[in-house]
Parts: C-alpha cells; structure tokens; sequence
C-alpha cells in the first residue's frame, strides 16, 4: 500500500487502539495506587507520582512526537514510541523501589504518547477532508472504550495477581501493537518537513499564548481537563481507603465517568449546527460546577455509598464532553495557520497541569473527599474564568 492510499479500517482500529495507548496505560494503574502505597511503606503524595509523572511525561510527548514525525517519518517515529512503551512496561513489572516503578510509568507514559500525536496525524496524510471525518470518528470510539475499561481491567489483575501485573499486560498490549504496525503501516508522510530547533518552537508558542482569545480557550480546556484528573488522582484513595470497597470495585464505577464524558460529547454534535459553540462551552462549564455541588451536598449530609459521589461526578464528566472539545477545536481554528502547535500547545498544557493538581490533591488529602471536590470546584471556577476574560459572550459574535 502507497503512501497515497486510503487507509483499511483494520488499521485505522488499529491507530486507534494505539491512541488509546496513552490514557489507558494512565488509568490502568489506578485501582492499584492504595496497594503500592501499602507495599512500598510510602506516603501518598510519593505515591500519587506513579500517576502525576506519567501524565508529565504524556504532555513532554505531545510536543515532543510531531516535529519528529515530520521529519524523519511517521512509521519509524510511531515504532520507536511504541518500544518505549515496552521498555518502560518491562520496568514497572519488575520494579523493586518505588523510584523505579516511577522510573518505568514516566518512561511508558512517554513513549504511549506517540499514539495521542501521531494516529491523527497520519489519518490526515491519506485521507480527503471528509474521509478524515468519518476515520477520526472510529479513532474517537475506541479511544473512548479502551480507556473506559482499563481501571476495571487494572482492578481484576490486581486482585488476581498483584499490581505488577498491570506493567506485564500494558507491556504485552504496546508489543502486540508494535508488531502489527511494523507488519501493516505504510509510511504516510509525502514530504519531510526540516525542523527549525526549539528557539523556533518557543516564538510560535509564545505568539500562540499573547492572543487573549487563544489564551481563553486554551486555559478553558486545561482547567476542564484538571476537574477531571483531579478526580482520578485522589478517586481510588476515597473508594479503598475511606469507603472500605475493594480495590476492582472502582474499577466499575470509573466507567460512570467515560460514559458521561461521551454523553456531553453527543450533546456538543447535536446541538452544534443550532447553537454557537461559546454557548454550548458555557453550558457544559455549568452543569460542571452543578455536579460538583451536588457531590459536595451529598458528603456533607453523610452519603458514603460511592454512587454519591460517582453519580454526581459522572455529571461533572457530562458537562466536560460537552466543553473540552469545543474549547479544543475553538483554540486550534484562532490560528489555522499553526493549527499544529496549537493542537500540540493545548494538549501540553491540559496535561501538563493536571499533573500538577493530581499531586496537589495527594498533598492535601485528609481522609475525606472534601479537599478533592473543593480542587475540583476551584478548577471548574478558572475554567469559567479563562472562558469569560479570554472569549466572553459578544452577542455579536454568536449569530449561528
């Protein structure tokens, strides 16, 4: 197959499941957090690094992938990534320190971005416009699965076989991929873009981030984003530790949160064509806040039972699909003409804060899930914030 072929759907799941990589190594070990604290004799902040550094080294990929694809290929920069993924696995299931095994998940975090950078990238190489549409739409699907199942997956190894088992089975998941890859992907790229070093890099970022409107969408997303992680990072600690539920169980009900995810993210399609995407962005910040008040509500009248705090949360999560992409999609169309470091620029902030508040929620964690629904709260605020001082409501611009 030439690089100018259509892509088969076999390999666009397939780029998918690759995608996918990422967010589903990042969640996978989540179940396990109370274990390795338990098993390492560490306090939590220490162990909230396994994830805090990974989602670190997730936002060092996003910029990291792209100019490296464009110049050297698509096909042997995707491998390369891919057999970091491997070797950062293999650390974390033989890990004997707690050093090494955040050794290992910041070295599998990094190499499990090229599939967040680069399936896009090369359905865009070989596809028309409209094409590339209906691709990316069984690209967001599995990217939407994957990771929906991984913590319950991450449970059951668990309490199967103890927490190493998640590193063997990211591990052999990022191997298999790797040889299909090297077995079936073509190079796409058609022309090999040099790159003009990091001081070029830094002036485009930093043009990106003097435009108010850029800024405004950009920070949205992040603070968006952060509600989110903010939950995962201190989530398992409150079911294991504070609930008294077995680790697997909060495997089952961090699917409540996807599956609202997924339904604000159909609420943005359907009503985008009717109502102007700021509106809709606004919308979604709150119901956001709403659900996060509702959760607050429902500890402080003494509802223990996880559903009190996932159902609400999972409302939370409904408000963000209906945002998040929509402040994606706005950050990268203010400037067309770098749409790529817009894309790259947004995805590291997203990632790159939320690593930041996942490890200030372990800090302040005080038995009880107050400190996180108060981050939580504090991060939806900024989100409306950044929103409200970077875009506004110019009815002038809101005719649909």
């Amino acid at each position: 197959m030439n690089n100018r072929t259509s892509l088969s759907k076999r390999l666009i799941v397939l780029l998918a499941a690759t995608a996918a990589l990422g967010p589903s190594a990042t969640q996978i070990l989540l179940p396990a957090l109370p274990a390795i604290r338990q098993d390492f004799a560490v306090s939590t902040e220490v162990a909230q690094l396994t994830l805090s550094l990974s989602m670190a080294a997730i936002a060092l990929g996003t910029l990291t992938y792209g100019p490296l694809s464009d110049k050297y290929g698509r096909r042997p920069i995707i491998m390369l990534g891919l057999a970091v993924t491997c070797l950062g696995s293999i650390l974390c299931t033989v890990a004997s320190s707690i050093e090494i095994l955040i050794l290992g998940r910041f070295v599998q975090a990094f190499g499990a971005a090229v599939g967040l950078v680069l399936a896009r990238a090369i359905i865009r190489d070989v596809h028309s416009a409209e094409q590339s549409a209906r691709a990316i739409a069984t690209l967001v699907m599995v990217m939407g699965v994957v990771p929906m199942l991984s913590p319950a997956l991450g449970g059951e190894l668990l309490v199967l076989f103890g927490w190493q088992a998640i590193g063997a089975a990211i591990g052999l998941f990022s191997l298999a991929v790797l040889l299909m890859i090297a077995w079936s992907l073509p190079e796409t790229l058609r022309q090999p873009v040099p790159f003009e070093g990091i001081g070029s890099m830094a002036r485009t970022f930093a043009e990106l981030l003097s435009s108010r409107v850029f800024s405004g969408y950009a920070l949205c997303g992040t603070f968006v984003s952060v509600v989110f992680f903010s939950f995962i990072s201190a989530g398992p600690e409150i079911v294991v530790t504070v609930m008294g539920r077995p680790a697997n169980e909060y495997g089952y009900y961090f699917i409540l949160l996807p599956s609202g995810f997924m339904v604000g993210n159909y609420i943005a399609r359907k009503f985008g064509t009717v109502v102007h995407i700021d509106r809709l962005m606004l919308l979604g910040i709150c119901i956001a806040i709403i659900g996060i008040g509702i959760a607050v509500a429902l500890q402080a009248v003494g509802l223990r039972h996880p559903l009190a705090l996932f159902g609400p949360v999972a409302l939370t999560v409904l408000g963000n699909g209906i945002t998040l992409p929509s402040a994606q999609a706005s950050a990268i169309n203010a400037f067309p003409h770098l749409a790529g470091s817009a894309s790259g620029l947004t995805g590291f902030l997203q990632m790159a804060v939320s690593a930041l508040a996942a490890q200030l929620v372990a800090a302040v964690f005080d038995g009880t899930a107050y400190p996180l629904l108060l981050m939580m709260m504090a991060a939806a605020l900024l989100a409306l914030l950044s929103f409200r001082l970077g875009v506004g409501l110019d009815n002038t611009s809101l005719a649909t």
